[in-house]
């Protein structure tokens, strides 16, 4: 019954061998982002700090309109106090990730 299971493959093709590229007419090697399709990664910063920015101010609204008595669900502003704070928290992270990428590459230079 297990007899297939122990036996060792020895006959087999290497996987390199048996699995066929998704397009066959583009060399893997040279896949990778276009540059004109790739966003420069400053755009995509100014982009995300624009987007963080946007949620605070809508957050803060929120909070005054709710103080004002404007807006009556709670849970509307609990929910837009806390994408902000996600958001911040994760523009913060980005910020840290890339203060030490760049110090790392300043050891590497001196």
């Amino acid at each position: 019954m297990y007899s297939d299971i122990r036996t060792p493959v020895s006959n087999s093709k290497p996987l390199s061998d048996t699995v066929q590229p998704l397009n066959p007419g583009i060399d893997p090697k040279r896949m990778g982002p276009q540059k004109a399709d790739a966003p420069k990664f400053d755009e995509m910063l100014k982009g995300f700090l624009t987007d963080v920015n946007h949620m605070q101010n809508y957050a803060d609204e929120s909070i005054q309109k709710m103080v004002a008595g404007e807006i009556k669900d709670v849970h509307q502003v609990m929910l837009a106090v806390g994408e902000a704070k996600v958001a911040f928290n994760l523009m913060l992270e980005i910020r840290n990730k890339t203060m030490d990428a760049y110090n790392e590459l300043i050891k590497m230079r001196g």
